[in-house]
C-alpha cells in the first residue's frame, strides 16, 4: 500500500501575516470602493479591478512556468470566483451606493455565521463545541451594537436600503457558499493559478452584467476622477492581488469558520478609516460593539486551537 505524502504544517508566522492582510487590508477595502464608484459604475469598476488583478497574476504564473489546470479545474475555479467575487464582493460594491461603507461591512460580518450554518461536513465539531457557537454569538452581538450605534439606516422610509440589506445579505450567503466549494472541491494547480482564474473569470462576468444593466450607456471614462483611479489601483494590488491569495490560500490551511472570523475584524477597521479619513464620530456604543466584536474572534480562535491540541494528544 503507498502511504500519502504528510502534508507540512505552514509556518505560524506565514499564517499570522495572511490573516493580518485580510483583517487590515479588507477592512480598508470598503473605503476604497466607496471613492471607485465615485465616478465608475459599480459593475464596471468591479470588473476592471478583478480582471485586471487576475490577468496580472495570471501572466505571473505563466511566466514562472506553470501550467494552465485541466478544463474541469478551471470550470470549477471559475464557479469559485464568481460565487465569492462576482456575486459577494460585487454586492458590497453595489450597495455602497446607498449605505455607508462601514455600515457595509458590518452587515458582511454575519459571513462567519453562514460557514457555520452551511460546511455540513464539520457540523459534528461545530455543534460539539460549545465555546465555537458561543463565540460566533457573541461575534454577532457585537455586531448589532455597532449597527445600533451607527444609527443610519431607516428601513421603513428608504426602500433602497432595504433593497441593499436584503442584496448583501445575497452576497454574504453566496461569498460563504463558494468559500466551501473552494475547500471541498478537488482541482489542480497552485493557490496563485486558482486565485488568478477566479479573478478573471469574476471580472468576464462583472462586465456582462455591467451591460445587463446599462451602465455602459452614458459612462464616460475620461469623466474618471484621479480618486477614483487611486481607489481602483489599491483595490487591484492590494485588495486582490494581496487579500484575496491570502484568502484562498488560507481556506487551504485553516477551517473555514476560523477563517471567516476577518468578517468580524473588517467592521472595526471600516469604522476606524471612517473616523480618521472621513471625519466619520464614533461613539462609546460603538467602541463597546467593536471589544465585544473581537472577543468573540478570540473566543472562535482559542477553541479551535485548544480543539485541535486535544485531538493531536488523542492520536
Amino acid at each position: 500500500m503507498t502511504q500519502r505524502p504528510i502534508q507540512k504544517e505552514p509556518s505560524k508566522g506565514l499564517v499570522l501575516t495572511a490573516f493580518i492582510a485580510l483583517y487590515l487590508i479588507w477592512g480598508s477595502t470598503y473605503l476604497a470602493n466607496l471613492y471607485a464608484i465615485k465616478s465608475i459604475p459599480p459593475f464596471i469598476m468591479g470588473g476592471t479591478r478583478f480582471f485586471a488583478a487576475g490577468f496580472i497574476l495570471f501572466i505571473w504564473c505563466i511566466a514562472r512556468g506553470e501550467k494552465l489546470p485541466p478544463l474541469t479545474s478551471v470550470w470549477k475555479i471559475s464557479v469559485c470566483g464568481v460565487l465569492m467575487l462576482t456575486i459577494g464582493t460585487g454586492a458590497v460594491i453595489w450597495v455602497e451606493q446607498f449605505i455607508p461603507s462601514g455600515l457595509t461591512a458590518v452587515i458582511v460580518a454575519t459571513v462567519p455565521l453562514w460557514f457555520v450554518a452551511l460546511d455540513k461536513r464539520e457540523w459534528s465539531l461545530y455543534f460539539s463545541n460549545k465555546w465555537i457557537i458561543i463565540g460566533l454569538l457573541v461575534g454577532f452581538i457585537g455586531v448589532l451594537l455597532l449597527f445600533l450605534g451607527k444609527g443610519t439606516v431607516n428601513f421603513t422610509g428608504n426602500r433602497m436600503q432595504l433593497v441593499s440589506f436584503l442584496i448583501l445579505t445575497a452576497g454574504s450567503i453566496s461569498w460563504a457558499i463558494g468559500s466551501l466549494y473552494s475547500k471541498y472541491q478537488e482541482t489542480q494547480g497552485s493557490t496563485a493559478i486558482k486565485a488568478a482564474i477566479q479573478m478573471m473569470s469574476a471580472g468576464i462576468v462583472s462586465f456582462l452584467l455591467a451591460i445587463v444593466a446599462n451602465e455602459y450607456q452614458g459612462f464616460n471614462p475620461s469623466a474618471v476622477t484621479w480618486e477614483s483611479i487611486k481607489a481602483i489601483l489599491y483595490l487591484i494590488s492590494f485588495g486582490s492581488l494581496i487579500g484575496y491569495i491570502s484568502y484562498i490560500w488560507l481556506l487551504s490551511v485553516r477551517p473555514p469558520s476560523l477563517v471567516g472570523t476577518y468578517a468580524y475584524v473588517n467592521p472595526v477597521v471600516a469604522v476606524f478609516l471612517g473616523w480618521l479619513i472621513a471625519s466619520e464620530k464614533i461613539s462609546s456604543q460603538q467602541i463597546i460593539a467593536l471589544c465585544v466584536i473581537l472577543t468573540g474572534v478570540i473566543m472562535v480562535n482559542l477553541s479551535k486551537e485548544n480543539k485541535k491540541k486535544v485531538k493531536l494528544a488523542a492520536d
